[in-house]
């Protein structure tokens, strides 16, 4: 796939993108998750080849194709990486599927209600490195706790700045400023996030579009102008915490939004599992998170 093969794709593909992009701070939970404990490895090489090992058994899986799963987020180490023999984007592109990488080097101490990002001095070096190995996007993540506009706006502004960034390299940002779902003012924050989204967006360039992916709002089609914008080539969604039956229901009252989950994709799987079991059961959480995706549930009359 060219670039603007994988553009079209993301834009009306019929299916979701899978988070594969659990970092240094969060891959001891997810190989906990996997049935693999901390005791099983040392160091970071044996804890990284380990996830390694998961992330390549999903995406040789028979079920892990372009037909429902159209984009991949990938860590830096498994950018780096091979699976079957290639580098890991190639290998994803051979499967139809857009590969991203996320990009963030972890959050700022909460000031304002929020988590900025924290710096990315390396981030021109970087990015000239994933799209020289046909990455085509990339995922930067901040958090939402409270209703606090002066901290949410610096959080949009700074996830737009970076955007523009990576909208230099030639290359599509997906934004992530994630509203906690456990927030008090959960509802105020969505509100607040969508019409600083919305300025940010009519400053950008014409003929220039973001993605955009967001915790599910408490009120199903709040982010309709978002889906709806021209500037935005695709809303998607994190589960945020949900377990996946919840995680879906949820997602499938949002018209237009697909989902980027992460443990709602992975949370059955087990390193102990046949490739049987494992292949049938990865093949239930993506027919599960595809119908979300694609077929909503009709708004109430």
């Amino acid at each position: 796939m060219q670039f603007d093969e994988m553009t079209s794709k993301m834009a009306a593909g019929n299916g979701f993108i899978a988070a594969l992009d659990q970092s240094g701070g969060s891959t001891p939970k997810a190989l906990k998750g996997y049935g693999i404990e901390e005791s099983a490895y040392s160091g970071e090489a044996e804890m990284f080849g380990l996830i390694h090992q998961m992330r390549s058994r999903i995406i040789t899986a028979a079920s892990f194709t372009g037909d429902k799963v159209i984009g991949a987020i990938l860590f830096e180490r498994t950018m780096d990486g091979e699976v079957d023999g290639k580098p890991t984007p190639q290998a994803l592109i051979a499967r139809g599927v857009v590969p991203f990488i996320k990009i963030d080097k972890g959050l700022e101490d909460e000031v304002n209600g929020v988590q900025l990002m924290k710096p990315m001095p390396e981030l021109d070096a970087l990015l000239t490195r994933a799209k020289a190995l046909g990455v085509y996007g990339t995922k930067e993540r901040s958090v939402i706790n409270s209703a606090n506009r002066e901290g949410i706006a610096a959080v949009v502004k700074q996830q737009f700045e970076v955007g523009a960034q990576v909208l230099a390299h030639g290359m599509m940002p997906m934004i992530e400023p994630e509203v906690n779902i456990k927030s008090e003012t959960r509802a105020e924050c969505d509100q607040i996030l969508l019409e600083e989204i919305l300025k940010n967006l009519e400053a950008l360039p014409e003929g220039q579009q973001v993605m955009l992916k967001l915790s599910l709002p408490t009120k199903p089609g709040l982010f309709d102008p978002l889906v709806d914008h021209p500037k935005v080539l695709r809303v998607v969604a994190l589960s945020g915490g949900y377990k996946r039956p919840e995680a879906c229901v949820e997602l499938s009252k949002n018209r237009g939004i697909i989902a980027s989950f992460s443990r709602a994709l992975l949370e059955d799987l087990r390193h102990q599992m046949s490739d049987d079991d494992f292949n049938a059961s990865l093949g239930g959480a993506i027919d599960e998170i595809h119908a979300a995706s694609t077929a909503k549930a009709l708004s109430p009359a």
